[in-house]
C-alpha cells in the first residue's frame, strides 16, 4: 500500500500536491487531514465524488510500504502519522517547495524552489503526457494560483506558469476557480476586525512597518487571514501578525501576512515552530499569553535587522562528505581539489566526525597517509540545527575556532555553514 498526506490546515496547494500524486504515482490513495481551509472544505463538500480520499484513521498503517509528504517537510505538521515515523523499510519521499530543512529524513527528496508544490507534480504528470480531466486541470491551477497569487506573488517562477498555461490548455475552469479561491466574509469576521482596528499599534523595526494585534476569539473561526489582510491593507503596514487567542482552551493561533519582500513571515514563524511562505505564515502555539509570543516575534524581528534569514537560507549544500575508511591521501587531495579545509565525515548518513587541514600535523610518516580517516578524524563534532539563530551560529565559530560548521537534524547532514557564509550575512552580502 502506498499513500499521500499533505499538512494540516490543507491549503488548495496542499490538496492540489496530494490528488496529482495519485496521478505521478499509479496506486497511490490520498490521505488528508480532519483541518481544511474553509476554501478547500467547500471544493470538497461539491466535488468529493470525482477525488477519492481517506482519514488518516481509516489508514491500515502496518500495510503501508510507501509515504508520500506533500507540501511539508516536518512530522509534527502531519495528522496521525507517528506510527510510520522511524520506519526503516518504509520508502519515504518529500516533494516540496519550501527549502527549510524540515525533520523528515526521507530516502527521496523533491524540493525546488517554485511558487507551488503543485507546478512540481504537474511538471512530472506534462512529462509523462497524463490525460486529465478538466476537473482535476482545475484543482491543479487552483494549488498554484492561491500559492502564486495569481502568479503575481514574487516567489513565482517561470515554470508556475508554464504549469498554469498546460493546465488552461487542458480545460481548467477558471469561473469555478474564481468562486472557491474568492474568500468568504461574515458578520462575525466585520466584528473581529473592527475590535482589532480599535487597538491597532503601528511599530517600526529595522526600517520596516510592522503590527502585531491581540484579538480574542472564542472557539474555532475560520477565515481569519481574510481578515488579517483586510487589516494590514487599512493599516498600511509592511507586515502584520494577528495572534488570536482563545484563553478558555489555552491555545492562540498566529497568523501573518507580508507586503515587502524584506519581511519573509513565513521564515520568521517557522522559528516558532510553524511555517508558510515569504508573504504568508502560521502557527499554533499553547500555554503562551499573547504578550509572550509578540515579544519572541519583535525579537526574531530585530535579530540583527534579517530576521528572516535562517542557517538554512545560508547553508551551502550539498556537501563533500567522505566516509570513516577513506585514507587520509584521498581527503587530502579533496581538500586540495575542491579549494576547503575541511570535510564531514559520514557514515550511513549520519556525521561521526570532521577531518580537516589542521588534522593532516599529526602526520608524523608518509605511510600514514595510507590510513583511514577515522584515525585521525576529530570526533567531537560542532554542529547547529537549520533552524538556529545566525547570531548564535556566529559566536560558535568565534569560540571554538573553526571554520564551519555541520548543519545536522537527527543527526543527519543537511549542509554546511562556513565563516564565509557568516560573513555574507553580517555584510547584507546575500544573493537577491
Amino acid at each position: 500500500m502506498q499513500i499521500v498526506t499533505t499538512h494540516k490546515n490543507a491549503d488548495f496547494d496542499a490538496l492540489a500536491s496530494a490528488i496529482a500524486a495519485t496521478l505521478v504515482f499509479p496506486g497511490t490513495l490520498a490521505v488528508l487531514p480532519r483541518t481544511l481551509n474553509p476554501n478547500v472544505k467547500a471544493f470538497l463538500s461539491i466535488h468529493k465524488d470525482l477525488f477519492a480520499t481517506l482519514s488518516a484513521a481509516e489508514v491500515p498503517y502496518e500495510e503501508v510500504e510507501r509515504l508520500i509528504v506533500v507540501d511539508a517537510n516536518c512530522w509534527s505538521r502531519l495528522e496521525r502519522m507517528e506510527p510510520l515515523k522511524g520506519r526503516e523499510d518504509l520508502d519515504l519521499w518529500v516533494i516540496d517547495h519550501h527549502r527549510d530543512g524540515g525533520t523528515i529524513s526521507a530516502r527521496h527528496r523533491v524540493i525546488e524552489e517554485v511558487g507551488a508544490t503543485t507546478t512540481l507534480l504537474v511538471r512530472e504528470l506534462r512529462s509523462a503526457r497524463k490525460i486529465l480531466t478538466p476537473m482535476q486541470a482545475t484543482l491543479f491551477l487552483a494549488g498554484i494560483y492561491e500559492d502564486t497569487g495569481n502568479l503575481s506573488f514574487p516567489s513565482t517562477r517561470a515554470e508556475d506558469a508554464y504549469a498554469a498555461a498546460w493546465l488552461l490548455e487542458r480545460r481548467a475552469d477558471l469561473d469555478i476557480l474564481n468562486r472557491f479561491l474568492r474568500p468568504a466574509y461574515s458578520e462575525r469576521h466585520k466584528a473581529i476586525l473592527f475590535r482589532m482596528l480599535e487597538k491597532a499599534r503601528r511599530i517600526r523595526v529595522n526600517g520596516h512597518r510592522i503590527s502585531i494585534p491581540h484579538t480574542q476569539v472564542e472557539g474555532q473561526v475560520d477565515g481569519l487571514a481574510v481578515v488579517l489582510r483586510m487589516y494590514m491593507e487599512i493599516l498600511g503596514v509592511d507586515a502584520a501578525f494577528g495572534i488570536f487567542h482563545d484563553p478558555s482552551a489555552r491555545r492562540a493561533m498566529v497568523i501573518a501576512r507580508s507586503q515587502s519582500d524584506s519581511v519573509d513571515v513565513g521564515a520568521i514563524l517557522r522559528r516558532l515552530g510553524g511555517g508558510g511562505h515569504p508573504r504568508a505564515g502560521s502557527v499554533h502555539l499553547r500555554d503562551l499569553p499573547p504578550e509572550q509570543i509578540e515579544r519572541r516575534i519583535l525579537e526574531i524581528l530585530r535579530e540583527g535587522g534579517r530576521a528572516a534569514v535562517q542557517i538554512s537560507d545560508l547553508m551551502s549544500y550539498p556537501v563533500w562528505t567522505v566516509a570513516p575508511s577513506t585514507r587520509m591521501e584521498e581527503a587530502a587531495a579533496l581538500l586540495r581539489d575542491k579549494g576547503i579545509t575541511g570535510i564531514p565525515v559520514v557514515e550511513e548518513g549520519r556525521l561521526v566526525g570532521m577531518i580537516s587541514r589542521r588534522d593532516f600535523r599529526k602526520i608524523r610518516k608518509p605511510a600514514q597517509l595510507k590510513s583511514p580517516v577515522k584515525a585521525f578524524m576529530a570526533t567531537e563534532v560542532v554542529t547547529v540545527s537549520p533552524a538556529e539563530n545566525v547570531q548564535d551560529a556566529a559566536r560558535l565559530l568565534v569560540k571554538h575556532d573553526i571554520g564551519r560548521l555541520p548543519v545536522v537534524q537527527e543527526g543527519r547532514m543537511l549542509g554546511i555553514l562556513t565563516r564565509s557564509d557568516v560573513m555574507r550575512y553580517f555584510y547584507d552580502l546575500l544573493p537577491d
